[in-house]
This record gives C-alpha cells, structure tokens and sequence, in this order.
C-alpha cells in the first residue's frame, strides 16, 4: 500500500523532529522511499530539515513540519474569533464591540505612522504601507491607473472570518488607510471581498483607489539652468 503525503504529515505532526530512519519503520516503508516522500515535501514547502543533535559520526537529518505544514491541519482560530465578536456583542452590546474595534484601529495607526514617518511623498507611503500589509498577511500590491492614479489590492484577508462577522473592521481599515496617507490622498474602496462589491467572478480580493492631490505629488526634479557665455561683448 502506497503511504501518502497525509501520512507522512500526520507522522510529523505527532512525532516531529523524526529521523529518516524512524519515519521509514513507523511508516513500514524502506528509508530511500521515506527519503523520497520527504524531498518531495520539503521541495513543496510543507517540511523542513535540521541536523539531529547528539548524533555520532556523520550528522543526520531530522525532519519536522514547516509553517505552511502545520496550516495543512485544521485551525480554529477562524471560529474563535467569530464566537468571541458574537460574544462581545451579546453580553457587552454593540458600543463595546465598537470601542475594541477603536483600540485595534488606534494602535494599527500608531504602527503604521511609525513606519511611514520618514516617507517623503503619499506614493512612498502608499508603498509603506503595502508592505507592513503584506507582513501581517494581506499580500498587498501597488499598480499605477492610466489615469494616474494607484491602486491598492489586498489578495488576501486573514482576517476575512472576523469581518464577515463585524462589518467594523473593513469600516475601520478604510479609515485607517485615510488617515496614515493623509489629506493629499483621496482613498475610496472599490472592490469588497466580504460583500462582494466591485468584484468579477472569480476575483476575491479587496481594492482601494488613491488619488493624489497635486500638492502631494513628488516634487519634479529641479533642473540645471545652462551656464551663460560669460565672454563679455567687443
């Protein structure tokens, strides 16, 4: 009977850190196909390899699930933030939801103005700001309009089960979004991934349109004025 990828995951989910040798009996397998099954996961990403401590002669490898392993197995941090925002709003009632959505807006701002602060123009804190984005999982990207104007797409919404739950926080990121670019930039949120608004199908993704005003526009260049014939006349 083949051992599948599962199989494999599921051994070093219970036992990991684990030898070739060891994954090959525990999984009645010979170590070169152990070996095998284990490039293969690593080459995808999902295990990682280290060198096993104490081991006499030659070191030996010892293997154990990456992060984008351990995502393989079910997580219920989805459903724990929907059960707690339910229970926020039905012990504490809404106004308290709102003043916890506040607090995470307040200190998300206080964040994102530090990494801004040396940011010369709204283009350079937009792409600021993309980046602290793509770092808590948003996988943000930037792309420039014809018109001139920039876009803001988030691919991803790690958050997307707390949102559909409290429509707050799309509420407050587009605020947030607002306030750090400052007031040389018009921010409007042209596509919704929770409510659907602005999307084709098959996109599922959120985008913001940033208009800038003309005294938020980098500066142009200054140019060197030619140098003038000092030769005076005869």
């Amino acid at each position: 009977m083949a051992t599948s990828d599962d199989e494999v995951l599921r051994l070093l989910k219970t036992r990991g850190p684990i030898s070739t040798a060891a994954t090959a009996a525990a999984l009645g397998i010979t170590p070169q196909g152990a070996r095998q099954r284990l490039e293969t996961l690593r080459a995808a990403g999902l295990i990682q390899a280290g060198e096993a401590r104490g081991a006499v002669g030659r070191p030996g490898l010892n293997w154990s699930l990456s992060e984008a392993g351990h995502a393989e197995f079910p997580d219920g941090h989805d459903r724990l933030a929907v059960e707690l925002i339910e229970t926020v709003r039905s012990k504490l009632g809404a106004r308290a939801l709102d003043r916890l959505i506040a607090a995470r807006e307040a200190e998300q701002h206080r964040r994102y103005e530090t990494a801004l602060a040396t940011a010369q123009d709204v283009p350079e804190k937009l792409r600021r700001l993309a980046q602290e984005r793509t770092h808590e999982g948003y996988m943000a990207e930037i792309r420039e309009e014809a018109d001139g104007s920039l876009l803001l797409l988030e691919h991803h919404c790690p958050i997307c089960a707390a949102a559909t739950a409290c429509q707050g926080f799309c509420r407050s990121e587009l605020q947030l979004f607002r306030a750090v670019l400052g007031p040389g930039a018009k921010v409007e949120r042209v596509q919704h991934l929770v409510s659907g608004d602005g999307l084709a199908a098959g996109e599922r993704r959120c985008s913001y349109r940033i208009e800038i005003g003309e005294a938020a526009k980098p500066a142009p260049s200054p140019q060197r004025k030619p140098r003038r014939n000092s030769r005076s006349r005869l």
